[in-house]
């Protein structure tokens, strides 16, 4: 359940061969900014270099008051809009939504995802189709500042990491204002529910309730 390739559809991302490097997806989380100054000057014609490592591709739309950090990659039919804050080292897919007074760092957004409204994603992962709902947010560091450990109830894995957000799977659904804390790893297919305070794995094809119950889904 945590494996890179049990959680996304690499043919969905410009990061396809740099993520299939790793079988833990936050082991990508530190080379995401050269990966991005690599893959750039290599994208053709149809991206333009809009300002020094910012390649934004012809069909993407950037509205004029979004603010954008070298390096980032903006992929076709993408909107970016207003007041967007992308913070440098995000990697954006096609068709995607970045909304208004949304903040990314350090981040790889996969193909047709929406982080529409308010959301905060920080060294995090979003799988192809996952949508954020209005205010949530990936929490990147612990209260302590103590490095991330990954849990799933009864295994977990030291990381040595300081801050991971959260490695969000293919066409998962984060309900309005739920958080994720530090290392959270959300299956494909999972839903949770608003409000939510995620922690340690979802697995796949589930719903967080907002008792912290965790269902099956129906078939």
């Amino acid at each position: 359940m945590y494996s890179v390739k049990q959680l996304f559809d690499l043919k969905h991302t410009l990061a396809s061969d740099y993520l299939s490097g790793f079988n833990y997806p936050w082991e990508a989380l530190a080379g995401i900014k050269d990966m991005i100054l690599n893959l750039g000057p290599t994208l053709g014609p149809d991206y333009s270099e809009v300002q020094p490592q910012v390649w934004v591709h012809k069909d993407a739309v950037v509205f004029p008051t979004a603010y954008i950090m070298p390096p980032c990659i903006i992929g076709p039919n993408t909107e970016v809009r207003h007041c967007s804050f992308i913070r440098g080292s995000v990697l954006i897919g096609a068709d995607c939504v970045i909304g208004n007074s949304v903040e990314l760092k350090n981040a790889i957004i996969f193909d047709n995802c929406e982080v529409p409204h308010y959301n905060y994603v920080g060294d995090s992962i979003l799988g192809w189709h996952a949508h954020m709902g209005a205010g949530s947010i990936t929490s990147n560091i612990k209260s302590d500042r103590h490095l991330v450990v990954v849990h799933d109830g009864t295994d977990s894995i030291e990381t040595g990491i300081r801050k991971i957000g959260a490695m969000i799977g293919d066409w998962v659904e984060i309900g309005c204002n739920a958080v994720c804390n530090p290392g959270t790893i959300v299956g494909r297919h999972a839903t949770i529910y608003p409000t939510c305070n995620v922690r340690g794995l979802v697995p796949e094809d589930s719903i967080l309730k907002n008792t912290g119950e965790i269902v099956k889904k129906e078939e």
